[in-house]
């Protein structure tokens, strides 16, 4: 169902944020909390219902084990924003925190070449203060004696701050909190971006309205290039890739937590309340349409299953629950986000590409670009690592710890 279009209540904004989903809201919500900012602010979200945005098909998680040092903090910063929010928030009624579900992520490595990798990340995040260990396939079988561990050579684990937090929380309370400073959200969509030299000057909608922006946001998502480009600023490589979540229970439970676990073969499973959650991706991983959410319903009986089944015998009897089909905005240089300005167009600011990440990195993705719309500077996370001009050089930001 095609909801109606919903008109701005002005003609003329600071900051317009195309999307209005995780990252959008984040940006929204830390500048309209900045006590230097005093202008207005419009979201507008395509599809208010988010029924098919990656923050609503999200798996929540959040962890550490980065290879970037910046991404570690990114993360750590995520971590204390959601175990304290009320400290960051200035609504009396917010919580004092939302629950951070420490069962950690699990890397398994079944080469010489995997376990040097995993030992070699291990060390620059214990360096950063993430609590990460390397464990023998015996120290993984005393901890966690359910996993098979006959071909496994050595994991990484880490049970500090890093796990599973409510993500859907706290973008309600986002949203809320915005809706209560002022900040404008409408379900329309952009049709056209006006420019001038090197400023954005407008926006038009779907509604046949155009407002005038000083500063243009792009978080719409898998469709972040689409953005770029109706502002004449084509080579943004964020493209969709679908990505397959399968809730299932066991007919004999673990008994404790199960960690995030990644198998070599690059299927995951976590701890799902009291059901399990497995992930994966395509065989055939290219860009689907963008609202293509057509599930493959071959792939959880030939590889899923059997993979989770090997790793862990008791996972042979299992039934599956609930599926569904999610969308990475994939930045195909990289994997990793974009954020900040665009060299030639000071006020067209990127907040994409995040390829997986954009829940757990919204915190201080959000933060960083609010600080930068009000102070022409990130202030307290250096994110400038993240900028488009990698981008534009083919120069890749190295990340080794990709999922």
């Amino acid at each position: 169902m095609t909801l109606p279009r919903q008109s701005p209540a002005h003609g003329s904004y600071d900051v317009v944020i195309v999307g209005g989903a995780m990252l959008g809201s984040s940006v929204a919500w830390w500048l309209s909390g900045m006590d230097a900012f005093t202008g207005r602010i419009l979201v507008v979200e395509r599809d208010p219902t988010y029924e098919f945005a990656a923050t609503t098909h999200t798996n929540s998680c959040i962890r550490q084990q980065f290879s970037d040092p910046v991404n570690i903090k990114v993360s750590q910063f995520g971590a204390d924003f959601v175990k304290n929010f009320g400290r960051y928030s200035d609504d009396p009624d917010a919580p004092a925190g939302l629950r951070l579900q420490s069962f950690g992520y699990l890397y398994l490595a079944c080469s010489e070449s995997a376990v040097a990798a995993l030992k070699e990340v291990q060390q620059i995040q214990a360096a950063h203060g993430a609590g990460t260990r390397f464990l023998t396939p015996e120290e993984i079988a005393a901890e966690y004696p359910f996993y098979n561990v006959e071909d496994i050579l050595g994991a990484n684990h880490n049970t500090v701050d890093e796990g599973y937090f409510d993500g859907a929380s706290l973008f309600e309370l986002w949203k809320r909190q915005n809706r209560r400073r002022g900040v404008e959200y409408i379900g329309n969509e952009v049709t056209a971006i006006g420019r001038t030299g090197g400023r954005i000057e407008s926006v038009t909608l779907a509604s046949g309205e155009t407002v005038s922006c000083g500063t243009l946001v792009n978080a719409s998502g898998t469709r972040g290039a689409k953005t770029a480009e109706m502002a004449g600023l084509p080579g943004l490589p964020v493209e969709p890739r679908k990505r397959f979540t399968f809730i299932f229970s066991a007919e004999k439970p673990l008994g404790r937590d199960l960690p995030l676990t990644i198998d070599p073969s690059g299927v995951h499973v976590r701890t799902d309340g009291a059901f399990y959650m497995a992930g994966c991706k395509p065989h055939n991983d290219t860009p689907p349409d963008f609202d293509d959410f057509t599930m493959d319903h071959e792939i959880w009986e030939d590889h899923v299953w059997p993979i989770l089944a090997h790793r862990i015998p008791a996972f042979e009897a299992i039934r599956l629950r609930q599926t569904w089909v999610g969308h990475y905005d994939y930045n195909t240089l990289d994997q990793n986000a974009v954020l900040g300005p665009h060299p030639d167009v000071a006020n067209f600011l990127y907040v994409n590409g995040f390829s997986g990440h954009g829940l757990q990195q919204s915190p201080a993705m959000g933060r960083g670009l609010a600080e930068w719309i009000v102070h022409g500077e990130y202030r307290s996370l250096d994110l400038s690592g993240f900028g488009y001009a990698r981008i534009a050089e083919g120069r890749p930001m190295l990340e080794k710890a990709i999922i």
